[in-house]
Order: structure tokens, then sequence, then C-alpha cells
């Protein structure tokens, strides 16, 4: 089984690594803003199971507190993003 683990986790780099290109193209091409903003999305939450997995093919917890720092500003960013696109402000006065 230990032999199949570093052929799963290479598969899995060039998954998320192929997902992270399609959503780049998404972002620069989106026609609307909301297209723009399901992008970064999917950009942060492949960047944070990249780095997830790394950290399993490393060994290393260090990883997995990056991967949970990336979690939260990206979601702190799409809330602010919808709210932004769907009232034209983030702070209300």
């Amino acid at each position: 089984m230990t032999a199949l683990l570093p052929w799963a986790i290479s598969f899995a780099l060039i998954a998320f690594a192929f997902a992270m290109i399609c959503a780049a193209i998404r972002l620069l091409r989106g026609p609307a803003a909301e297209d723009r903003v399901l992008a970064v999305d999917t950009l942060y939450v492949n960047s944070m199971m990249t780095v997830l997995t790394l950290g399993i093919q490393y060994g290393a917890r260090l990883y997995f507190d990056i991967a949970l720092l990336i979690a939260l500003f990206g979601f702190v960013g799409s809330a602010a993003m919808a709210k932004f696109l769907l009232r034209g402000e983030v702070i209300e006065p």
C-alpha cells in the first residue's frame, strides 16, 4: 500500500495544477464578475488542497496550518467579494 501513495500524490498534484490553470483562464477571460469570483474561489480551494497534499507527502504538520489559513482567508475574501457584488459596498455605514 505504501508504494501506491507516491503515485497518488503525484497524480493529485498534477490534477490540482490542471484545475488551477483552468481556473486562472476563467479568471482572466470570465465574461462576468461572478465568473471571476468563482474562479478565485476555485483557485484558493485548489491551492489549499495542494498544500495539504504536500503536507502528506513531506509528513510535516506546518503545511496543515498553512492550509487552514488559506481556507480562512479565502472564505473571508469570498464573502467580502460576494457582498460587494450584491450591494456595491463591503462595509455598511
